[in-house]
């Protein structure tokens, strides 16, 4: 038919005229509706096409189908093609059965998966996408047997929520075994697109034990590092804390280790009753926030330096502790012992 044979209803025109206002009708239905509107109004198949900036056999197109079925015409068709052979349900179902023992697998990959099932591993991979499911990835838990884990986690949520009036809150732990590795080439710096990089190759200088009382209301550190991280050490780190909060009650938050429990450490707290310990659960140094310390310097300090002895990695680390000390803020802590126990 001709442009200027094409005749619409005004309850068409009505709705056409609403498509181009909607923010809800796609594009293409727009697109559409502007052609059909632009003919009828008497334009030809060049201006029209022109005008919309589309193609002239699209707009002859959609012209017609318009002039054939009305509205429903302007609808998309379906679309060609192998219709779906199984559904996401089944996808993530087999995911979730373990593979079978003569694939000798831990976890299925969309390969495996897609030809285990008979289809394409895309497939798979849309559907795992869909789901958030990632079947090669795997984390660690472990669930704390200590019979006095409720008692434990409501004394030491309790300290760090409500701290008792003028006393400070210090998270004792020891650090062990910091190498001192020396890379065999110097780091090769970050350029757009790629990372630092280090060599894999390295030469061992020694280690050293890193203990730091952390100061949960104002994130302050105070440090010392040894050669070994015995009761002796840990006892003549208590005396430094406690000699850097003189005149003060303190309640130190630390772990299980013996070394915390000896008989000579009770015997010195009994002798200096403003120093009071609490103990993490068996397995729950989680609790501990001196451990976010720990990864702190790690990442920032430590990780990525190259140390040629002990004394220059021990040097390192009291330098990043001195400016942690002037950029330090508090460390706090949002959940109750009853939100977290659940998960202990």
């Amino acid at each position: 038919m001709t442009s200027s044979g094409l005749v619409i209803s005004d309850e068409d025109r009505a709705a056409l005229e609403s498509w181009l206002r909607s923010s809800t009708v796609s594009a293409g239905l727009v697109e559409r509706a502007r052609i059909v509107l632009t003919v009828a109004g008497g334009a030809g198949t060049a201006v029209t096409a022109r005008q919309v900036g589309v193609s002239r056999p699209t707009v002859i197109k959609w012209r017609d189908r318009f002039a054939a079925r009305g509205l429903a015409g302007l609808a998309d068709e379906p679309r060609s093609g192998r219709p779906k052979t199984i559904d996401d349900s089944a996808i993530i179902a087999a995911t979730l059965d373990a593979p079978p023992e003569k694939l000798g697998v831990t976890h299925w990959s969309s390969r495996l998966l897609g030809r285990h099932l008979g289809i394409g591993d895309a497939t798979v991979a849309r559907a795992w996408r869909r789901y958030h499911v990632q079947p090669w990835r795997t984390e660690t838990f472990k669930f704390s047997t200590d019979p006095e884990l409720e008692a434990k986690v409501h004394d030491v949520v309790g300290l760090y929520l409500n701290p008792p009036e003028n006393a400070v809150v210090l998270c004792v732990d020891e650090k062990s075994q910091i190498q001192a590795l020396n890379r065999t080439a110097p780091m090769l710096p970050m350029r757009p697109g790629l990372p630092a990089r280090a060599t894999h190759d390295y030469k061992r200088n020694g280690t050293t034990t890193l203990f730091a009382a952390l100061e949960v209301a104002t994130g302050r550190v105070t440090d010392r590092c040894y050669d070994r991280h015995g009761k002796a050490e840990f006892l003549d780190f208590l005396k430094k804390v406690a000699k850097a909060y003189p005149r003060r009650e303190l309640h130190v938050v630390l772990d299980n280790y013996h070394t915390h429990k000896h008989a000579e450490i009770n015997n010195w707290l009994a002798k200096n009753p403003r120093v009071t310990l609490h103990f993490t659960p068996t397995s729950g140094s989680w609790l501990n926030l001196v451990e976010v310390f720990f990864g702190i310097i790690t990442r920032q300090a430590i990780r990525r330096g190259s140390f040629d002895s002990v004394a220059q990695l021990i040097e390192k680390i009291r330098t990043f502790i001195d400016g942690w000390n002037d950029r330090c803020h508090p460390f706090t802590w949002t959940k109750t012992a009853e939100e977290i126990l659940p998960h202990a």
